[in-house]
C-alpha cells in the first residue's frame, strides 16, 4: 500500500521547505496528498535570517523566481561573513577582520593556497576572490542586468525569516497544492508496531495519516514527544547556549552591507543581518562564562543603546541533534531534529539539506521504510557531526586571551576525532578536496581554507617551485584588477535593490 496522506507539523521556515521538497518530488503521483498543520498558539522563532548559496538551488527547484524573493522578504545580498575581532586584538590589531566569501579560492580553477603559504601568508588570504574588496566597498554582487539567481561572484540572501516562510506557503500550496490546516497538536496515537497512527489536537480531533514530518520547533512533539528519540547533546564541543536579540530599525539612506557582521566579544560573538528595512542583530553567549545582566548591558553598548529599560527577546540554545531523524513512520526536521548556533547560518542550510535528501528518499509504500531509513538516519548524522565541527573550528583556533570562554575554547579535549586529526594534518599541508571524503558533509575545503587563514592557522606547508609563484602571483593580480574593475562598474548593493524595486512598482 502507498503512503497517501502525509502531515507536516508546524509551519515556519521548516515546516515549509519540507512541504516545497515533497510537493515537488511527490508532484507526479495524484494520490499523494501533503497537510502542513500549523497551531496558531505557537510562536516562530524567526531569527534564521541568514542563508548560503545552496538555497538558491531549491528556490530554483520549486519555481520561486529571484524577482519574487527579493521584492517580498524585504531581501539582501550575502556574499560571505565578515568575522570582526576574532583574533587577539594586541597581536593583530583591534580592527583585525577577514571575510568567508561564497566566491570559491581558487582564482582561474588554480590552488594558490601552497604558494600564498611559502611566501609568507601575504596579502590577506580573502584576497584570492573579488568578493573581500568588493564587499568592503558595499558593493552589489550583481549587475543591473545580470540574470536571475547568477552574478559577479557567488551570494546568497539575507531575508525577513517570517516573510520567507509567507513566500513558501505560497508557493507550495499555489504550484503544489499543499493544503494548509490551522490547528494545534497535543499528542499522537500509536499502533503496535510503533509506528504512529494519528495526530490528536487540542480540540479533541483525532487526525489519521500515513507518514509524519515532525517541523514543531524546540518542542519536538512527535520525535521526542511521542517516539521519545534520544538527543545527542554536544554542548562540550560548542559552548554558547543564550541569544539575546534585537531588531534595529535602518535609516533610509544608510549603505547595506552585502554581508553578514560576526563581531566576537569576550563570550561569543554578535550576528548583525541587514535586510532592506532594518537589521536583525543578537548577541550570543556562553551563560557559564556571562551573566545575563552582562550580556544585556554589553548587548545596548554594542547598538549604541541606554541600558535603562533595554529588554531583548532571550533564546535558550541546545546544541546537539536527534539520535535518529526518522523513526517509524515519522522524520524530524528544522528546530525539531537539532539545533547549533547560528555562525553560519547553518539552521536554514541543515533543514534544506535535509528536507531535499527525505524527498528524494520518500518511502512512497509502506514497508519501503527499512531500506531507505538507515541511509538518510546516516547522512544527517554525518552532516551534523560536520557542520558542529566546522562551528566549533572558529571557537578553538582563535587565539583570544581576554577570558575564560577563549582559553576554554583552545582546549583541544573536546574536539572530534575528525577534527583532531584534520588539524594535524592541516599543520603539515594545506586542507584539499581529498581531505572531505562525504558528500554529506556541507562545509567544504573552500569554506575550510577561508576560515583557517583568515584566523592565520600555522600550516608549515612545502617548498614551491619559481613557476608555480609566479603563476599564483598572476592569479592573484587578476583577482586584485578585476576588484577594481567592479568596484567602478557595479552599483551599490542599496542603489541595486532601489532599483529593482522601482523597476517593479513602474512595471505596475
Amino acid at each position: 500500500m502507498k503512503h497517501r496522506t502525509i502531515a507536516i507539523i508546524g509551519g515556519g521556515t521548516a515546516g515549509w521547505l519540507a512541504a516545497n521538497h515533497l510537493g515537488r518530488e511527490l508532484l507526479a503521483d495524484p494520490e499523494v496528498s501533503l497537510t502542513v498543520i500549523e497551531s496558531d498558539e505557537v510562536p516562530i522563532i524567526g531569527v534564521g535570517e541568514g542563508t548560503v548559496p545552496y538555497i538558491k538551488q531549491s528556490l530554483q527547484k520549486f519555481g520561486i523566481s529571484e524577482a519574487e524573493l527579493l521584492l517580498s522578504c524585504e531581501t539582501t545580498f550575502k556574499t560571505g561573513i565578515r568575522f570582526q575581532g576574532w583574533l587577539d586584538a594586541a597581536r593583530h590589531g583591534a580592527d583585525h577582520h577577514y571575510l568567508h566569501a561564497f566566491a570559491s579560492p581558487f582564482p582561474g580553477g588554480i590552488d594558490v593556497t601552497p604558494a600564498w603559504l611559502a611566501q609568507g601568508g601575504e596579502p590577506a588570504f580573502d584576497a584570492v576572490s573579488v568578493a573581500a574588496a568588493l564587499s568592503a566597498a558595499g558593493r552589489s554582487p550583481k549587475q543591473i542586468a545580470s540574470g536571475p539567481y547568477v552574478g559577479e561572484m557567488d551570494y546568497a540572501y539575507h531575508v525577513n525569516a517570517h516573510q520567507f516562510a509567507q513566500l513558501l506557503a505560497r508557493n507550495a500550496q499555489q504550484r503544489f497544492g499543499v493544503r494548509h490546516r490551522v490547528a494545534t497538536i497535543v499528542g499522537a496515537e500509536r499502533g503496535e508496531d510503533g509506528s504512529i497512527t494519528a495526530l490528536r489536537t487540542r480540540s479533541g480531533e483525532r487526525l489519521p495519516f500515513d507518514f509524519y514530518v515532525d517541523c514543531s520547533g524546540f518542542a519536538s512533539l512527535l520525535t521526542q514527544g511521542v517516539l521519545k528519540v534520544p538527543f545527542v547533546d554536544k554542548s562540550h564541543q560548542v559552548l554558547t547556549d543564550t541569544a539575546l536579540v534585537q531588531q534595529v530599525p535602518f535609516g533610509p539612506d544608510e549603505p547595506i552591507a552585502p554581508y553578514t557582521l560576526a563581531t566576537a566579544h569576550r563570550a561569543g560573538w554578535i550576528w548583525d543581518i541587514p535586510v532592506t528595512e532594518r537589521r536583525g542583530t543578537g548577541f550570543v553567549y556562553a551563560s557559564a562564562y556571562m551573566g545575563e545582566d552582562e550580556a544585556v548591558r554589553a548587548f545596548a553598548r554594542y547598538l549604541g543603546r541606554p541600558e535603562a529599560g533595554f529588554a531583548p527577546r532571550r533564546i535558550a540554545m541546545k546544541i546537539g541533534f536527534r539520535q535518529e531523524v526518522w523513526s517509524h513512520n515519522c522524520v524530524a526536521l528544522g528546530l525539531a531534529q537539532g539545533f547549533v548556533e547560528p555562525l553560519e547560518a547553518t539552521s536554514i542550510l541543515l533543514t534544506d539539506f535535509a528536507a531535499h535528501l527525505l524527498s528524494r528518499n520518500f518511502p512512497r509504500q509502506r514497508g519501503d521504510e527499512p531500506a531507505l531509513r538507515r541511509h538518510v538516519n546516516e547522512a544527517t548524522r554525518t552532516a551534523w557531526e560536520r557542520v558542529i565541527d566546522f562551528i566549533q573550528l572558529h571557537y578553538h583556533l582563535s587565539d583570544r586571551s581576554d577570558s575564560a570562554f577563549w582559553l576554554d575554547n583552545r582546549q583541544s579535549c573536546h574536539l572530534s576525532e575528525t577534527l583532531r586529526e584534520r588539524l594535524a594534518k592541516w599543520r603539515v599541508v594545506p586542507p584539499q578536496a581529498t581531505d572531505f571524503g562525504s558528500r554529506f558533509e556541507l562545509f567544504s575545503v573552500e569554506n575550510y581554507l577561508y576560515v583557517l587563514y583568515g584566523m592565520k592557522f600555522p600550516t608549515r606547508g612545502f617548498p614551491v617551485d619559481a613557476a608555480e609563484r609566479r603563476e599564483a602571483q598572476v592569479r592573484l593580480a587578476q583577482v586584485g584588477a578585476r576588484a577594481r574593475h567592479l568596484a567602478q562598474e557595479l552599483p551599490s548593493h542599496r542603489e541595486w535593490l532601489e532599483g529593482l524595486r522601482a523597476a517593479a512598482q513602474a512595471a505596475r
